[in-house]
């Protein structure tokens, strides 16, 4: 099945990424990575606000307010205004050369974050899981650009994505023993790009934005490839259900590197209306 995609937003950000929608903050956010900046779309206005050097991925929390992943720590809001105070839990490393990435959040509240390199350098990442006080356990070490994170419906499995692998993996999920059994789950032809950040449908189907590929694949619950969405940006870097019964899917794009005239649209966030459900984002108790 092909899908069209139609603009959003305006070509606002340098390198979207991370779309997140909660009914509790009236609507869509999203980061510009490299300007440090949380994005909210307000009707058709929208607002920005200034977190730090890196704003790399931002979720709900449980009750109130929301986390944001900023270079090398996690900030913590108590309130769910967008310029609500943030305080920062330490840094979790100290070097330089290395930042945070994509993240998301597991079916009883744990927060997961990634990492890579500035240079992206294999093997220097890691992926992440944040304990109750938000000190950092690394769960998959020696990873390269770590990115997209979501479950299934019934919370079993966790789908992730280490771009350059071009392929996107699951995993078995439990409660207490956490991610394990990792295996390939849908491989992606380098000709169609990369596989960045991504979403699970309510239907269990896995939504992949495409890093050069100027595409989103959606993958059945066995891995085949049932549906495309073409976009007129080829960065497309990450992928949310919202909408008030979330049937419509908002995704991200990147102009970094990009030749305006030949993609002005760029750095927009762009919207499809697939016939598909998703489910309320997962929330973090941290």
């Amino acid at each position: 099945m092909s899908i069209t995609a139609y603009t959003v937003t305006d070509p606002v950000a340098e390198h979207g990424e991370g779309p997140v929608w909660s009914a509790r903050w009236g609507g869509l956010r999203w980061v510009d990575m490299m300007a440090g900046d949380v994005l909210a779309l307000e009707g058709t206005t929208v607002r920005r606000r200034h977190v730090g050097k890196v704003a790399a991925a931002l979720r709900p929390r449980a009750t109130a307010g929301y986390v944001v992943a900023a270079e090398r720590e996690l900030l913590l809001a108590d309130s769910d205004d967008l310029d609500a105070p943030l305080r920062g839990l330490g840094e979790a490393w100290s070097d330089p050369s290395v930042r945070m990435n994509d993240g998301g959040c597991d079916p009883d509240g744990r927060f997961y974050i990634g990492s890579m390199a500035y240079d992206e350098a294999p093997g220097r990442g890691s992926f992440y899981v944040a304990e109750p006080g938000g000190t950092l356990r690394v769960v998959l070490p020696e990873v390269t650009i770590s990115n997209g994170f979501d479950f299934s419906p019934d919370g079993s499995l966790a789908y992730y994505a280490d771009t350059p692998t071009g392929r996107v993996d699951v995993f078995d999920y439990d409660p207490v023993k956490g991610l394990s059994g990792r295996r390939p789950f849908a491989d992606v032809e380098s000709e169609h790009g990369l596989p960045d950040g991504l979403t699970v449908d309510a239907e269990g189907g896995v939504w992949v934005a495409l890093w050069q590929g100027g595409a989103v694949h959606r993958y059945d619950p066995a891995g085949r490839l049932d549906a495309v969405v073409t976009l007129p940006a080829r960065q497309v870097t990450a992928v949310a259900f919202g909408g008030d019964d979330l049937g419509r899917l908002f995704i991200t794009t990147s102009a970094l590197g990009v030749d305006r005239a030949e993609q002005p649209e760029a750095g927009a966030v762009f919207a499809a209306d697939p016939g598909v459900r998703g489910r309320p984002v997962l929330t973090t108790t941290l």
